[in-house]
């Protein structure tokens, strides 16, 4: 048991890194793109690399993930990782820059459904919505961290930040060579689909379709409330950098401690349906008083809100999968990185062409397809099926 807990606490720490590496870049944009002479256009188009990378990946690194295993497939990202941090620290071309962020994509699609799988097999039905929740505010926290670490070792150099992140990426693989083992697969769910169905065919499986189409939708939301919240409440509240700061970074962390203390309680009590359709309720009437609302304070307690709507959704989607999935861990977790992928694609592209007709477009269309996500919550609850409760001998981390 004790041994699960390092285990466990190992993995989150590689997830935190993959995560702070992404956060990173954020505040020395402004300076990359005055050395490289290059226009937002283009650092748009940067971002998204890293996102079509791991989109087109995932799918492939959640099969691998299930042929070839867990640890091998966590190295070899951490790796990756480690080196497009490095590419990107020492890029002075564009074009190397791009293929730091598609390296990074790649590293995110491999790390991602190996760590959903690894625990998975690590934990039982009873602890397992814990241990999810603890990956979602690993991630959580390295996107609230990134930022904040790459401004302050911006200030030894623009190239400083990475550098770290590579050096951070190439000693948790280390680590994870040393300390970690290859776990034995969870065998909870006895129904498992076929291993020789294709991924479309599994993809479209009622048990995993509207799973997946939650987890695009709910992504979705996420993608046009925050590529333009900053935008947004600049246009129409005159926003400071340094409140948008506080407002942003101050909300994730009300998202990631809601995740650790009341996410198992909460699944407990409800399940992970009905706590999926609550948080999409939520988020989706956040969202839209967000258009609505005029004082600073009011802004503060919708943001903080959404975010722990937003943040309790993914663990109770990730719990739902890995209960479900049986041996096929490694097809779900590279399907949910995928559709998470194809989401923070679409978001800013379809929310940037809404936001320059009118700065409330982005926002209104985000609540439409938050609410079209609720109603998919109550078929789905008719569809699913029950979770067998046979627990196998499966060792819980606590």
């Amino acid at each position: 048991m004790k041994s699960n807990k390092i285990i466990l606490g190992l993995l989150l720490f590689n997830l935190f890194i993959a995560f702070l590496g992404i956060g990173l870049v954020i505040p020395v944009l402004p300076t990359l793109m005055k050395e490289l002479g290059i226009n937002g256009t283009t650092v748009g188009y940067l971002t998204a690399a890293f996102a079509f990378a791991q989109l087109i990946v995932s799918p492939l690194a959640g099969k691998a993930v299930d042929k070839f295993g867990r640890k091998i497939m966590i190295v070899l990202g951490l790796f990756i990782f480690g080196f497009s941090e490095f590419l990107f620290g020492l890029g002075k071309e564009i074009e190397v820059l791009f293929i730091s962020r598609i390296l990074g994509g790649v590293s995110a699609a491999f790390i991602m459904p190996a760590v959903t799988a690894f625990i998975a097999d690590i934990t039982n039905l009873e602890t397992r919505p814990k241990a999810l929740g603890y990956m979602s505010a690993a991630i959580s926290t390295g996107f609230i961290i990134g930022p904040g670490i790459g401004g302050f070792l911006a200030e030894f150099g623009t190239r400083t930040p990475f550098f770290f992140a590579g050096a951070l990426g190439t000693i948790a693989a280390i680590l994870t060579i040393i300390f970690v083992s290859e776990p034995e697969r969870a065998t909870e769910n006895n129904e498992q689909s076929p291993v020789s169905k294709n991924g479309l065919t599994r993809i479209l499986e009622p048990k995993y379709f509207i799973a997946f189409m939650l987890i695009f939708i709910a992504s979705f939301g996420l993608a046009a409330f925050e590529s333009f919240f900053s935008l947004f409440v600049d246009h129409k509240f005159k926003f400071t950098p340094s409140d948008i700061a506080i407002v942003i970074t101050g909300g994730a962390v009300v998202g990631a401690f809601a995740q650790v203390l009341l996410f198992d309680k909460l699944t407990r009590i409800w399940g992970e349906i009905k706590l999926i359709r609550y948080s999409l309720l939520i988020s989706g009437i956040l969202v839209y008083l967000m258009t609505v609302v005029h004082s600073y304070f009011s802004i503060l307690l919708v943001t903080f809100v959404v975010f722990v709507g937003f943040d309790l959704f993914r663990p109770a989607v990730t719990t739902y999968l890995s209960n479900i999935a049986g041996n096929e861990q490694g097809f779900v977790g590279g399907m949910n990185s995928m559709f998470t992928s194809l989401a923070n694609i679409s978001g800013p592209i379809i929310g940037g062409i809404l936001f320059d007709i009118d700065i409330n477009y982005p926002y209104y269309f985000a609540t439409v397809v938050l609410a079209l996500g609720v109603i998919l919550t109550l078929l789905w609850q008719k569809q699913a099926k029950p979770i067998s409760e046979n627990r196998g001998t499966v060792v819980p981390f606590s």
